[in-house]
């Protein structure tokens, strides 16, 4: 072992989301450390000189936006472009092989410069990292020397806290098995004007903020007998004893809508998050605002960004998410690596 690759978070996991994370060595070990998160996104020739396979060991949890994936696909090129052997040493999808949501189409991929999505899978996408490995070397043409070893006796039904594994927080905010399967919806109110409860104890299963009538979108949200999922309203006051971490109303009282998880085989994080956001944006139409361009990277495609901006039902776009993710699926086959029960 010569050198270290950190991605977002940094090598340890404990870098705040979003913040660059400096190069510098390991104190544990020694050995230099390439931030993939900071000056560079992907692996320059001068720090992949003297190396003779690039070994990509990482727990992602299976959501688009989640930017692990992508650093390892970067990284997949990088190693290609210096004729450099690349293995992935895969691990379970830890929310399942189910694919939800909207596959993103290429031509919103570089609406921002943040690593939210970089290739044509769905929010939810079902996928191990060797398996979005396979896909994207061979649909991309990347022409890597790819070797994935598989991740022994995992099926695709099974969730995480069915491997036996101990659960190791990938990123500070990601704590539980129930964060992870409800980050790959939540996730795009992160590019609003809301909170997802963050500075709380339970992180992406909170939507609300100060200005919010919780109530009246309560009403509104059950209306759709969102299937494995029960809504109530909650109060709290979002507090970190770090002040450099990313808050949203930290200090203020926030009223919100709390996710709880009743049948995580037929809960549906992105249409339940789409609901959400709907009726909040039709209940405040002035105060509700997305916040970021990458809200029309993570919903997928313009056509469903310009959907949500006109009010359309979600069901129904949801319904055009599910023809594009049939189609999706075809191609997803060819590069699964593990049985589905």
């Amino acid at each position: 072992l010569v050198a270290l690759f950190g991605p977002e978070h940094g090598l340890r996991g404990t870098a705040a989301p979003g913040e660059e994370v400096a190069s510098g060595r390991d104190e544990r070990t020694g050995l230099p450390v390439h931030s993939l998160y900071g000056a560079t996104r992907k692996p320059t020739p001068e720090m992949l000189r003297g190396i003779d396979v690039l070994v990509f060991d990482m727990q992602d949890i299976g959501a688009r936006p989640y930017t692990f994936v992508w650093t390892m696909a970067m990284a997949m090129e990088a190693a290609a472009a210096q004729k450099i052997p690349f293995v992935v040493l895969d691990r379970p999808n830890p929310i399942t092989a189910a694919a939800d949501g909207p596959p993103m189409h290429m031509d919103v991929r570089n609406v921002t410069q943040v690593i939210t999505g970089y290739y044509t899978v769905p929010l939810r996408h079902g996928m191990t990292a060797g398996e979005v490995a396979r896909y994207y070397n061979a649909d991309a043409k990347i022409g890597a020397d790819l070797h994935v070893v598989p991740a022994a006796g995992w099926r695709g039904n099974m969730w995480f806290d069915q491997t036996g594994l101990p659960w190791v927080s990938p990123s500070p905010n990601i704590r539980s098995l129930d964060a992870a399967l409800k980050y790959s919806g939540m996730v795009l109110a992160e590019a609003t004007n809301l909170t997802v409860g963050r500075g709380t104890d339970a992180p992406f299963t909170y939507l609300g903020a100060p200005w919010m009538n919780a109530t009246a979108v309560l009403a509104r949200a059950r209306t759709y007998n969102l299937p494995g999922v029960r809504l109530d309203t909650v109060g709290f006051v979002p507090s970190s004893p770090d002040p450099k971490a990313y808050i949203p109303f930290r200090g203020e009282r926030v009223h919100a809508i709390r996710l709880t998880v009743t049948d995580r085989d037929r809960f549906d994080p992105p249409l339940t998050a789409l609901v959400l956001l709907t009726e909040i944006r039709r209940l405040h139409p002035t105060q509700f605002k997305i916040t970021d361009d990458g809200f029309t990277q993570m919903i997928g495609s313009r056509w469903a960004r310009q959907a949500f901006d006109r009010g359309d039902d979600p069901r129904q776009i949801a319904r055009r998410w599910e023809q594009e993710l049939a189609q999706w699926e075809t191609v997803r086959n060819r590069y699964r690596l593990y049985p589905a029960r």
